[in-house]
């Protein structure tokens, strides 16, 4: 278990509308705090992404440093579960019922959220800005108080099936997915793009289980199979397994890689750089790695935070992007709430984001949100890999 007892502040102005004055507030709110509960996979196979919830406490702790805002703090309770989803469920209730959080906040991965959300939602409880893109987190209707901060994982898929489509029309498809909420997110919108061609360019699809110790047999599976293109919707361990099985064996395949696992820091460079050259991917931030950034004042303000608040931490992992936006706007929501602390002012605060464009995102990428539409981040940018470095594949493309 890790906890973390921080401080928060806005920097950013939102178009939220006006707060009330009275002073409203719900378990979890007072005076002089604001208690916001986490569970993140700090331990087992996806232990990577623990780094995302680190830097989102280094943050809160740096606006505290900086004095709070309105005479509170922010009691920041992250707690370990494994990526499990069994430790979720009682992580997340151990901070309703026993911490007695305001909200849950950026909580990592599909199948750990799914365990909890219909929980969430039955006590009311925001269940905001999640480190999942799975298309269910958009759904207002039936679960208004859970919301994504991640792309939407079959809109993505979509994006390089449109790809595909324009620039290697008779290409022989190999699908590697991860045999969860996850995976099959990713290939449900990656099938729907490829629409009545899915049938006839998919020569073979493998899944593995995020327990398996390798995914070598997927590998010769669809190699086999004729595949001259693959399409990897996996995380962090399998994709770095499947760059090194790839290029041991000298297949050449063109590769699609899911954005959450196409990382220079945590996937490319373990696996040896070279290995991904030409992986094709998609992004919305500003790639740590990429020099192109270095004269940026909106990154070079995030490192000096990353220096000062992470000096342990490696600097080449976009995932200290992804904390550093994410905990931003978090604090902004609050701070919109004002004086009124409650649930469900928090959740419509949350749902009436107007094109907010954060200081690390790409120039052209804006969040928003509506009662009716929680998807945040509404259009990607194709990109492919050269060693080094990312680079753009055309424009921009709306994932509405």
């Amino acid at each position: 278990m890790k906890m973390f007892v921080l401080g928060l502040a806005a920097t950013l102005a939102l178009a939220f509308g006006s707060a009330a004055a009275q002073k409203k507030y719900d378990p979890g709110a007072s005076d002089t705090e604001i208690r916001i509960g986490q569970t993140m996979a700090y331990s087992g196979a996806a232990s990577i992404y623990g780094e995302v919830g680190k830097t989102q406490a280094a943050y809160f702790r740096m606006v505290n440093d900086q004095g709070g805002f309105n005479g509170r703090k922010l009691n920041f309770i992250s707690l370990d579960d494994g990526y499990s989803p069994p430790k979720t469920v009682e992580g997340v209730r151990r901070l309703v019922e026993q911490e007695q959080v305001l909200l849950l906040y950026g909580m990592f991965g599909t199948a750990t959220n799914t365990a909890v959300h219909r929980y969430a939602n039955a006590k009311k409880v925001p269940h905001l800005l999640l480190l999942t893109g799975a298309s269910k987190w958009n759904d207002p209707q039936r679960h208004p108080w859970s919301m994504s901060f991640y792309p939407d994982y079959p809109s993505e898929a979509r994006v390089y099936a449109r790809h595909i489509l324009e620039h290697k029309p008779t290409a022989k498809i190999g699908i590697l997915y991860q045999n969860d909420d996850y995976g099959r997110d990713y290939l449900r919108g990656f099938k729907e793009g490829l629409g009545a061609r899915a049938k006839s360019m998919i020569v073979s699809e493998a899944s593995y289980e995020v327990t398996d110790p390798t995914v070598d047999s997927q590998i010769v599976q669809l190699r086999g199979a004729g595949a001259d293109v693959l399409v990897s919707f996996s995380t962090a361990k399998a994709a770095i397994q499947t760059l090194r099985r790839v290029h041991d064996t000298g297949w050449k395949p063109t590769h699609y890689l899911a954005q959450g696992a196409a990382l220079i820091g945590a996937v490319f460079n373990p696996a040896g750089p070279e290995k991904a050259i030409g992986v094709i991917s998609t992004a919305y931030s500003k790639d740590p790695n990429d020099p192109q950034w270095e004269n940026d004042a909106a990154f070079r303000e995030w490192l000096a935070f990353m220096k000062k608040y992470r000096p342990e931490a490696d600097l080449r992992l976009g995932s200290h992007v992804y904390a550093y936006s994410s905990a931003k706007l978090m604090v902004d929501i609050l701070r919109a709430c004002g004086d009124n602390l409650t649930r469900e002012n928090v959740l419509r605060q949350a749902a009436s984001i107007k094109a907010v464009q954060l200081p690390m995102f790409l120039p052209g990428v804006v969040v928003s949100s509506s009662p009716d539409d929680y998807r945040l981040i509404k259009s990607l940018q194709p990109v492919v890999f050269d060693g080094k470095r990312w680079n753009r594949l055309g424009e921009f493309v709306s994932i509405f």
